[in-house]
């Protein structure tokens, strides 16, 4: 179940992408945290305990929302624009 629920923009183009290999969407403009919690529970596990996170400052500042692209990238997803066929592959996080 998505975290998220969108309210309103419902009329902006859908953007497909992949999210841990399996199909999902969001709209144009979406920053790849919208994209991912419109379409799912979490964005990562937290690095201290594995358990689900969802970012935290939602402005790039507190390195709460890294998460891989296909290529290897690791990028924010709060400040990084979803584009058609990205892959985007959550950390799962780790427990200490």
């Amino acid at each position: 179940m998505a975290l998220l629920k969108r309210l309103t923009e419902h009329d902006r183009p859908v953007v497909p992408f992949t999210l841990d290999g399996e199909p999902a969407s969001g709209l144009l403009g979406d920053t790849l945290l919208t994209a991912v919690l419109t379409a799912s529970d979490h964005l990562r596990g937290s690095d201290f305990s594995a358990e689900p996170r969802a970012g935290f400052c939602m402005m790039g500042a507190c390195q709460d929302c890294w998460v891989r692209l296909g290529d290897g990238q690791r990028v924010r997803a709060c400040s990084t624009l979803l584009e058609a066929g990205q892959a985007v592959i959550r950390e799962p996080g780790r427990c200490v």
